[in-house]
């Protein structure tokens, strides 16, 4: 007589694969993963934040115009250039940081393509102002006291002026130096503010007064990836600088 077999099981009554004991779930290690995940998110998802608010404002082209009309009225310099400002909203503008050969001076990359400083050189043009001109002439006689980032021997017409390091150097040499703060009303329409953005990488941008009853606040003309808008987006990233340039543009 066979032996009895006890136990889990036996060969005959049981088939398939051998049970395995249940495991202990690790909540520590999932909670890992979902907060790298979380925090990974919001690292690289930062630089759309200005573009959802845009989108959830809705400044409408009927308050620009309106603005405009009242800022072109202006007696002082940052004022008529924040209407220049605000009257690039409507040009259509791709994100394009590429190198491109261009005339000197007055010279301009294709007006449908652009990066930030671009719009801080068309604005000043409107009004007189060319900053290509400015910022190379002060190069030639100081090309040392700007940065040397891009292994360039000499000034480059065609592109240091495009530069958003350039430009603050520049602006720090010749305009006006504000401190930055976290007080709205400390800047005026008009002002440049240069940010530090999230993955390091320098913005620039024209300050603006908000649409109908948000006047009052500070808003922003800039380009950081999605073309020329109008935004309020001033404390979205750490303020480097705030300038006038002219020194006397609210004089």
């Amino acid at each position: 007589m066979p032996r009895s077999r006890t136990g889990f099981y036996s060969t005959i009554e049981y088939i398939g694969p051998r049970p395995q004991k249940q495991k202990r779930p690790h909540f520590f290690g999932g909670w890992v993963i979902v907060a790298i995940s979380i925090g990974m998110g919001c690292w690289f998802g930062r630089p759309l934040v200005p573009f959802l608010k845009a989108a959830q404002v809705g400044a409408s082209t009927e308050q620009a115009a309106i603005l405009i009309s009242s800022l072109e009225q202006s007696k002082d310099f940052g004022g008529k250039l924040a209407a220049a400002a605000l009257s690039h909203t409507s040009d259509p503008v791709t994100y394009d940081p590429s190198y491109y050969k261009i005339a000197y001076p007055n010279g301009d990359v294709p007006a449908t393509k652009g990066v930030a400083a671009d719009v801080i050189i068309r604005c000043y043009r409107k009004l007189g102002i060319d900053l290509q001109v400015e910022v190379h002439e002060d190069m030639v006689e100081h090309f040392r006291l700007y940065p040397q980032l891009w292994g360039a021997s000499a000034p480059d017409s065609n592109i240091d002026h495009r530069r958003v390091a350039n430009l603050q150097r520049f602006f720090e040499r010749k305009g006006q130096t504000i401190t930055p703060s976290r007080n709205s009303s400390e800047y005026l329409p008009g002002d440049i503010v240069v940010w530090s953005l999230a993955n390091a990488e320098k913005h620039i941008g024209i300050i603006v007064p908000g649409p109908g009853d948000r006047a009052s606040e500070a808003w922003v003309v800039d380009n950081v990836g999605a073309g020329v808008k109008w935004e309020s987006v001033l404390f979205d990233y750490n303020i480097e600088r705030h300038f006038r340039y002219p020194a006397s543009a609210h004089q």
